[in-house]
C-alpha cells in the first residue's frame, strides 16, 4: 500500500503550488458527480473558516465534473486521473496532494453548514492530543430529512477505540483529521478495502489519538434511495474479517486485551454474510450461520426477517436505516 502519487497517474490543473499552505485541506473525490457538485462546492465557499484549499481528485469522470470544479478558481486545486481507480486508492492519491494541518473530506453529493470547519478547528486547537473531529450528520434524500446520526445517543470523547469499534458514528463527510495523526500510520486508506476503508482508517486513528465531535448537525449526507452500502453485505463480511486480521497483526495481544471486539467483529462478519445469503434465497443457511449469535437484538430481528423472501430486502433495508443506533450495532 503506497501513499505517494505516481506521476503518470494524474494531470494537475493547479496553477500555482508556491502559495503558503492552508490550515485545512478539503479532499473531494469525484467520479461523474456533476448533478450535486455545485451545491457541495458552494457549501465550502460559504464556510466562516476561510483558510482552506480544496484538493479535487477527479477519477476519470466522463461528465462535466472537472470543468465545474475548475470554474471555482484557484482555491480548488483540480487533479485528473487518466484512469479510474478504486475509491480507497483515489483517496490516497488526493491525500498525497494535500498541504493543510487538518484534512477534511466532502463527498460530491453531500453538504456542509457554514460553521463546520470553524468549530472543528477550534476543538483541535483546544487539545493537541485530538486526532479526529467529526460532527453530527443529518441524513436527507433531497426532499426531506430522514434522521440524524446523534439523534438518540451522542458519542463519547477522548480515547474511544473500543466504543468506536462497537458503534461507528463518523460519517465520511463530517470527518476532519489532524495531519500528524495520518503521519503516524504505516498506511492511510487500505487499498484492499472498498466498502470499509473509511471505518478502518478511523479505527486506527482512534487507537492512538483522542476523538472529539461537534454535537450540531453541520454535515448533510445525501441518501439515494436504498444506499448502495446495503447491497454489498457479502463484501462487508469479507472486509470486516480483513480488519480483524489486521488488528491482530498490528496490535500484539489483541484478543487478550480486546476479547469483546474480536467477538464483535466475528459476529458482525457473520451477520453481513448471512444478509448476503438471504438476499440470494438461502434463508435457512443464513439462519444456521447466525444462530450462535442470537444473543444480539440485531441478530434476532434478522432471524425473524429471514423467513421472508429475499425480495423483501429493499423495503426492510429502508426500515433498518431508520432504526436507533443501539439496534444497528
Amino acid at each position: 500500500m503506497t501513499n505517494h502519487v505516481p506521476s503518470a497517474a494524474l494531470r494537475s490543473e493547479d496553477a500555482d503550488k508556491g502559495d503558503a499552505a492552508p490550515a485545512v485541506s478539503v479532499i473531494m473525490n469525484c467520479l461523474n458527480g456533476a448533478e450535486h457538485l455545485r451545491e457541495a462546492l458552494d457549501s465550502v465557499f460559504a464556510q466562516t473558516w476561510t483558510d482552506w484549499e480544496i484538493v479535487f481528485w477527479d477519477n476519470a469522470s466522463t461528465d462535466e465534473s472537472p470543468a465545474i470544479a475548475a470554474s471555482y478558481g484557484p482555491q480548488v486545486r483540480v487533479f485528473r486521473a487518466e484512469a479510474t481507480t478504486p475509491l480507497g486508492a483515489a483517496r490516497n492519491l488526493a491525500l498525497a496532494q494535500s498541504r493543510g494541518e487538518y484534512i477534511a473530506f466532502l463527498d460530491c453529493d453531500d453538504v456542509w453548514l457554514p460553521t463546520k470547519l470553524e468549530q472543528q478547528v477550534a476543538l483541535f486547537r483546544t487539545d493537541s492530543e485530538v486526532g479526529l473531529v467529526c460532527t453530527d450528520t443529518e441524513l436527507f434524500n433531497g426532499r426531506k430529512t430522514l434522521s440524524r446520526l446523534f439523534e438518540t445517543t451522542q458519542p463519547e470523547r477522548g480515547h474511544v477505540f473500543r466504543q468506536l469499534m462497537s458503534r461507528q458514528w463518523i460519517s465520511m463527510s463530517s470527518a476532519m483529521i489532524r495531519r500528524a495523526a495520518l503521519a503516524g500510520l504505516d498506511h492511510w486508506f487500505d487499498e484492499r478495502l472498498n466498502v470499509c476503508e473509511e471505518a478502518d482508517l478511523f479505527y486506527r486513528i482512534a487507537k492512538d489519538w483522542k476523538l472529539d465531535f461537534v454535537p450540531e448537525a453541520l454535515t448533510r449526507w445525501r441518501v439515494h434511495g436504498v444506499n448502495t452500502t446495503f447491497l454489498k453485505f457479502g463484501q462487508f463480511a469479507e472486509e470486516t474479517r480483513i480488519i480483524l486480521a489486521k488488528h491482530r497483526a498490528l496490535y500484539p495481544g489483541y484478543d487478550e486485551e480486546y476479547p469483546d471486539l474480536a467477538a464483535l467483529l466475528a459476529r458482525r462478519a457473520a451477520f453481513q454474510e448471512a444478509v448476503a445469503l438471504w438476499r440470494e434465497g438461502h434463508g435457512a443457511e443464513a439462519r444456521r450461520l447466525l444462530r450462535p449469535h442470537a444473543d444480539s437484538a440485531k441478530v434476532r430481528l434478522f432471524l425473524a426477517a429471514s423467513f421472508l423472501p429475499g425480495s423483501a430486502f429493499d423495503t426492510l433495508a429502508r426500515l433498518y436505516f431508520r432504526l436507533p443506533g443501539r439496534l444497528r450495532k
